[in-house]
């Protein structure tokens, strides 16, 4: 066989294949550009409504890796390959993968719910999975808490969306919780007045939400008073620590006990 034949053989695979070809690449590149402005018009369009910049990337970026397989699986049918093997092949590859990533897909769904539903946001002190932080990041696959003692926790999302999530700060205002208790010899009604006097003079303390200041227990050595008032979110560590070192110090001055645990020793004498 010539050379002359040769020519001729790739002349006529050129003239049968040439076309289709170039235009599987045109269809490849024409189609790679139209998915980048779809996915650059999407965020802009997004971007323009004040949506948040989690949501915006996360829609954008996976539009255009679906665009884009749309477009790979067009340009191979023009060349001539069959894409319904190819994407039978590729299904059977997803689901391999799937099965090996199944901890991280379900890290990944959980993710997107909480993108789309936003059961808290960045900044809010929350309380889940066993740790109780503020929100520092919201990813697809783990979120970021920082500790009142300035550790970093990164949770699973799966893991804080399996159990109930406790959003401190979405109401804007939380109640101070505190427990203090008198001798059954104190004044009971000179109690309540001193803690109220002392609650009044803090500016912290919502005046529009009633303060609770009641008798809960009648303990066996105390009787215990609930105090409860409320407060901005975030001065409730310090209206609760200041609360409890100014009513001790008033409880102290006023002459109002404040019993603890005792136990008695009695030694007997056994005459030999």
């Amino acid at each position: 066989m010539g050379t002359e034949t040769y020519m001729d053989k790739i002349l006529e695979m050129v003239s049968l294949y040439g076309v289709n070809i170039i235009t599987a690449l045109a269809i490849f590149i024409v189609g790679r550009w139209v998915a980048k402005a779809l996915r650059n018009l999407t965020r802009k369009m997004m971007g323009g409504k004040g949506i948040d910049p989690i949501i915006i990337g996360f829609t954008c970026n996976m539009a255009y890796i679906a665009l884009l397989a749309f477009i790979i699986i067009a340009a191979l049918g023009q060349l001539g390959i069959q894409t319904t093997s190819f994407i039978a092949i590729l299904g059977a590859a997803g689901l391999a993968i799937g099965l090996a990533l199944q901890g991280s897909l379900s890290n990944f769904a959980a993710g997107f719910l909480m993108v789309i539903f936003r059961p808290f946001n960045v900044g809010d002190y929350i309380e889940g999975a066993g740790v109780a932080g503020s929100v520092e990041e919201i990813q697809l696959f783990t979120t970021t808490l920082l500790t009142p003692d300035n550790k970093t926790v990164i949770i699973p999302n799966a893991k804080l969306t399996s159990d109930n999530i406790i959003n401190w700060t979405v109401t804007g205002t939380r109640r101070v919780d505190m427990v203090f208790g008198i001798g059954y010899d104190d004044d009971i009604d000179k109690a309540r007045q001193i803690m109220e006097d002392i609650l009044a003079k803090d500016e912290r303390i919502l005046k529009d939400k009633a303060t609770q200041i009641a008798v809960v227990e009648l303990a066996d050595s105390s009787v215990n008073f609930v105090v409860r008032p409320w407060v901005n979110a975030g001065d409730y560590w310090g209206v609760y620590m200041d609360a409890m070192e100014n009513i001790k110090k008033a409880f102290d001055k006023q002459g109002i006990s404040i019993p603890y645990p005792q136990q008695d020793v009695h030694l007997h004498t056994v005459a030999e």
